[in-house]
């Protein structure tokens, strides 16, 4: 597998409303957008550094995977993402190395990207991501 770079850290948050501020005004990050991701039960809101992102990740509803993040950590660091140059050969390799995932099949996140999550027991504690840019 060949990472590419950092993607995005994501960072769980009860209120993207009320910390924003902090990465709009007081860092001046750039803004790039907004966005839902229903299936995830989440909404991002997308920061671009120029050597990365950070993605503000609100809950929608008791059953999104932040609900629960929040209700038993806080706010706080939720993932880390790589981003990938081919997604099911990362799998596959992820896989054959015996990485617990938890998904296994890619799915669609924010900006359209193809995601599968690496269990944070196969990592030292990190929930991570492995992003591909649509084509």
């Amino acid at each position: 597998m060949k990472i590419l770079g950092i993607e995005h850290i994501g960072i769980a948050t009860e209120s993207i409303d009320k910390i924003a501020p902090f990465w709009k005004q007081v860092l001046k990050l750039n803004h790039t957008h907004r966005e839902t991701v229903d299936k995830e039960g989440v909404i991002t809101d997308i920061y671009d550094t120029g050597r990365g992102k950070v993605e503000l990740l609100e809950k929608i509803g008791q059953e999104s995977s932040i609900a629960k993040f929040l209700e038993k950590r806080g706010q706080g660091i939720h993932h880390l993402c790589f981003e990938v140059d081919n997604i099911e050969e990362a799998i596959t390799e992820l896989k054959q190395a015996k990485i617990r995932l938890v998904n296994e099949i890619p799915t669609k996140g924010a900006e359209q990207n193809l995601v599968v999550f690496i269990h944070p027991e196969s990592t030292g504690g990190v929930l991570v991501e492995l992003a591909q840019k649509p084509k």
